[in-house]
């Protein structure tokens, strides 16, 4: 059940969608995100206008759409330069995509039909994460989140993996934690995960998850210490 008072409203009228206003404040600083359950067939509509309504120019997506034969997630935009996808209210063109090693980035031009107007987003799929626990290189994963945070402008970031809860809480996590890293400000990771749950439950579902996490923030403290 998600808090009433951190959903995400859609539209005039306040519609459901499965996504939490997550705010995390750490030493005075407040990093804003949404973290949301991957769209489904009957959510894509709801998905963009998120998105769009939020003024968000990133989609961080932390699943394949399909692992282990099982759908993860709906595939939720277009793949083709050529043919747009037509939803009720907007028109998402994809305008470039390219494949790296550990995700896959792609440009999208939200228009909305009635008004003309138009919102660039980056959607950055990762690629790499395993059909069970938890990736076994935590290079590729630090290297994702960092060109994340890089490439967001505006709105809060837009995090999805499945449920919007496991993978989604790991990222949020390191997130907060290397922006900490880079200003030399003190960090608590207890701290940061309570205040994810207290906004959206269950955020970092596993021990693996959570395990992970302090295995990532070690590593970009090792590597800084053998650069000193």
């Amino acid at each position: 059940v998600l808090d009433d008072s951190t959903r995400v409203p859609l539209g005039k009228g306040k519609d459901y969608i499965n996504a939490s206003y997550i705010r995390i404040v750490n030493y005075e600083e407040e990093y804003f995100y949404i973290a949301s359950q991957g769209p489904l067939p009957g959510t894509v509509d709801d998905f963009w206008q998120m998105v769009f309504e939020n003024n968000s120019n990133i989609i961080a997506m932390i699943t394949r759409e399909i692992e282990g034969g099982i759908i993860k997630c709906y595939h939720y935009w277009p793949t083709s330069p050529k043919k747009p996808l037509e939803l009720k209210c907007l028109r998402i063109f994809l305008e470039n995509y390219q494949i790296l090693q550990y995700f896959t980035i792609r440009m999208f031009q939200i228009v909305e039909k009635s008004t003309g107007t138009s919102h660039l987003v980056k959607h950055l799929q990762f690629t790499k994460w395993p059909d069970h626990g938890t990736p076994a290189s935590a290079d590729g994963f630090i290297k994702y989140v960092r060109y994340v945070r890089k490439s967001h402008l505006m709105g809060p970031l837009v995090v999805h993996c499945s449920a919007g809860v496991g993978r989604t809480g790991v990222f949020l996590c390191v997130d907060v934690v290397f922006c900490a890293i880079e200003k030399n400000y003190s960090f608590d990771i207890v701290d940061i995960v309570t205040q994810m749950r207290e906004q959206r439950p269950g955020m970092i579902q596993t021990k693996e998850q959570y395990h992970f996490c302090y295995e990532i923030v070690l590593k970009v403290l090792q590597k800084l210490l053998t650069l000193d």
